[in-house]
C-alpha cells in the first residue's frame, strides 16, 4: 500500500504559487508515464511503435505528443489499459454511467481510492464555507442504487476506520419527488445532492405545484450538467446556492465549484485537463472544445489523453477566493432527458441504466420516448442472438420502471452510434417538457 497522505498535503495544492503547483503536476505526469510504459500493455506498445521514450514526456504540455485515446478501444479492450502490477490485480472495477449509451469498465487501485478521502476535503471546504456549519454538514443524497460514488463509499465502510462518519441520508432517484420532499422536511439536510437534471426538475416541480419544503442551505449537483439557466433560477427564486463537482468514473476528481461559483477549480495534481479542437490540437484558453483528461494518480487503468465526452473552455482568470488552480470556465456536459409519464411520474436516465449496465452482450442502448407511453428500445449488439439475450434480461426491469401500460418496441442495431458535436442521448424524450 502506498505511503499515507496527510491532510495538509492534500489541501495545500489549490493554494500553492503557480510555479510550485505546476512542478507538482509535471512530476506526477512523469511518474505515471514511466509507470505506464513499464506496466501497461497499451502504452508499452505505443511508445515502442512511435519510437519515443518516457524521458520525452517531461510534463503536462508534452502529453499532447501522445495520440488521443479511442473511447471504443478502451470500452472493448479495457484489459489493455490495466497495469500488470499488484495495484492492477487488486483493483476495483467501476462502470461509467452509460449516458452516451456505451457503458465502459474502468479499474482504480485501492491506494488511490484511500487517498481520495484526503483529496475530498478540498471540495468539502467549499461546502462548509457555504453552509456555515461544522465539519460534517448533513447531506440528503438522491442518486442511483448502484453508482460510482456509492461503490466508493462501500469500499471505505469495509476498509477505513473514519474518526467521524459522514451525516448522509440516501434516497433512490427512482423514488417519487413527493417522497424526497417528505425526507427534506423530516431530515432537514444542509445539502441536497443529486444529478443536475434531477435537481432542476425538483425545484421546477416545487414552484409549479406550490409545494412546501424545508429548503437546504445549498445544493450540490454531480454526474451530469444542469440545463441552461437552472442554477440561476434556483439561486434567484429560492435563494439556495448551487455548487457542483466535476468527476467521472474514468478520472474521479476533475474539478469543483468554490463558494464564489466562478467556474470549476481543477485538481491539477490529480487529473490534467486540456481542451482540444477537431484535429486533436490543444486550443488556446477561452476557446471552446473537447475536454481531454489524463488521470495522474490511478495505478490500475491508466488513461492518458482520454476524451471524456464533454465540451468546455479554460480561462486564465484567477478566482477571487484565492485558490491558484486553473478554472474551467465553461462546461457543456451531458444533460440527460428525464422521462415524464402520465400521472406526474418521472424517471431519471440512471434508473434506465441500472437495467442494462452489467450486460456484457450490450454494445450500446437508447430508449426513445415518442409518446407518453410509447417507447423505442434500441439495442446495439454483435448479432441478433445477443440482441435477444439482452432483451430478455432488460425488458422485465424496463417494464417495471415504465409501468404495465407502456408500449415498448425493441429495435436491433448492429452499428454503434458515434457522438459528434450533437450529443448522443442514451435516454431521449421527444415530448415537450412540463413541470406537473
Amino acid at each position: 500500500m502506498a505511503a499515507a497522505l496527510t491532510l495538509d498535503q492534500a489541501l495545500a495544492p489549490p493554494w500553492l504559487p503557480r510555479r510550485r503547483s505546476e512542478a507538482l503536476r509535471d512530476h506526477r505526469v512523469r511518474l505515471v508515464v514511466a509507470y505506464a510504459v513499464r506496466h501497461v500493455p497499451y502504452y508499452r506498445a505505443l511508445f515502442e511503435r512511435q519510437g519515443i521514450s518516457p524521458a520525452d514526456i517531461n510534463g503536462a504540455a508534452d502529453l499532447a505528443r501522445l495520440p488521443l485515446l479511442d473511447r471504443e478501444v478502451v470500452r472493448v479492450h479495457p484489459e489493455r489499459f490495466v497495469a500488470d502490477t499488484a495495484a492492477g490485480r487488486r483493483a476495483l472495477d467501476f462502470y461509467t454511467s452509460g449516458s452516451t449509451g456505451t457503458p465502459l469498465r474502468v479499474y482504480h487501485d485501492q491506494a488511490s481510492l484511500l487517498r481520495n478521502i484526503a483529496y475530498g476535503e478540498r471540495e468539502r471546504a467549499a461546502i462548509i464555507e457555504v453552509c456555515g456549519t461544522g465539519f460534517r454538514p448533513k447531506e440528503l443524497y438522491v442518486g442511483g442504487q448502484v453508482s460510482t460514488f456509492r461503490q466508493v463509499i462501500a469500499f471505505y465502510e469495509d476498509n477505513v476506520l473514519l474518526p467521524t462518519k459522514p451525516r448522509r441520508v440516501w434516497m433512490s432517484v427512482a423514488r417519487p419527488i413527493e417522497e424526497v420532499i417528505a425526507a427534506c422536511n423530516r431530515e432537514r439536510p444542509d445539502v441536497l445532492v443529486g444529478y443536475g437534471g434531477w435537481i432542476a426538475l425538483f425545484f421546477r416541480i416545487i414552484e409549479a405545484r406550490g409545494l412546501r419544503v424545508q429548503l437546504p442551505k445549498m445544493v450540490m449537483y454531480m454526474a451530469e450538467a444542469m440545463p441552461p439557466g437552472a442554477r440561476e433560477h434556483i439561486e434567484g427564486r429560492f435563494g439556495v446556492p448551487v455548487l457542483s463537482r466535476y468527476s467521472a468514473a474514468e478520472a474521479f476528481k476533475i474539478g469543483y465549484f468554490c463558494a464564489r461559483r466562478t467556474g470549476f477549480h481543477l485538481h491539477e495534481d490529480l487529473c490534467h485537463l486540456r481542451i482540444v479542437g477537431p484535429d486533436g490540437a490543444t486550443l488556446p484558453d477561452g476557446e471552446r472544445g473537447q475536454i481531454v483528461v489524463s488521470n495522474l494518480v490511478n495505478r490500475a487503468s491508466v488513461l492518458l489523453n482520454y476524451p471524456i465526452g464533454d465540451m468546455g473552455a479554460l480561462t486564465t482568470c484567477r478566482c477571487t477566493c484565492g485558490r491558484t488552480t486553473r478554472l474551467l470556465s465553461e462546461l457543456e456536459g451531458r444533460v440527460e432527458d428525464i422521462l415524464e409519464l402520465p400521472g406526474g411520474r418521472h424517471i431519471h436516465p440512471r434508473a434506465i441504466w441500472q437495467a442494462v449496465k452489467d450486460d456484457q452482450d450490450l454494445l450500446q442502448y437508447q430508449l426513445v420516448q415518442r409518446e407518453p407511453l410509447r417507447f423505442h428500445f434500441i439495442l446495439t449488439t454483435a448479432d441478433e442472438a445477443a440482441f435477444e439475450r439482452v432483451l430478455g434480461r432488460a425488458m422485465p426491469q424496463l417494464r417495471a420502471l415504465l409501468g404495465p401500460d407502456a408500449r415498448v418496441q425493441p429495435i436491433w442495431r448492429s452499428d454503434v452510434v458515434r457522438g459528434g458535436q450533437a450529443k448522443f442521448r442514451a435516454v431521449s424524450s421527444l415530448l415537450p417538457h412540463r413541470a406537473s
